[in-house]
């Protein structure tokens, strides 16, 4: 029988027999899916200071991450990467958005960030990003005193350490 899903940390509803190993819209796993009616997705935090501007950070990192795969996607030289980065601008876009919700803005600005038409470049360079990212978001995890925000911190820790295995993977 097929139910309604709902990621507990970007909010995005899934329709399936079951829930999926990650959500299809910001990769996080599985334990953070649930039936709808059994989800908890609340955007609505009191940040304090220190939260504020790690969100505004993490804002900026995922938006200009998405920029970055999505050039990626279309200059890289090989097939499968196009698509690999095209994945991977997406979800990463899906985090901005995340962290959109959570600072309550309409908008978000976009990113130009270059990359390059050779894929080693482009894989090193996804591996430096994903690196930065992990490291700023366990950071941010540590510090956070919002239970809501360091529960978004340590998922999406968990989804950019799959993506720099991918990035390694690419590089062997």
């Amino acid at each position: 029988m097929v139910k309604l899903w709902r990621c507990e940390i970007c909010g995005d509803p899934y329709v399936g027999k079951s829930a999926p190993d990650n959500c299809p819209f910001c990769g996080v796993y599985k334990k953070y899916i649930k039936e709808v009616n059994e989800a908890k997705v609340n955007f609505d935090v009191e940040l304090n200071e220190r939260d504020r501007a790690n969100a505004e950070k993490a804002l900026a990192v995922e938006v200009s991450n998405s920029a970055f795969y999505f050039c990626a996607a279309k200059k890289t030289d090989g097939d499968e990467e196009k698509l690999l980065f095209k994945a991977l601008g997406k979800v990463e876009a899906e985090h901005a958005s995340i962290w959109r919700k959570i600072l309550k803005l309409n908008s978000v600005p976009g990113g130009d960030d270059p990359c390059d038409t050779d894929n080693k470049k482009n894989l090193e360079n996804a591996h430096a990003r994903e690196t930065n990212a992990i490291k700023f978001y366990t950071k941010a995890a540590a510090e956070s005193e919002n239970e809501r925000v360091k529960e978004i911190f340590i998922a999406l820790i968990e989804v950019e350490t799959d993506h720099l295995i991918l990035s390694e993977e690419g590089l062997k």
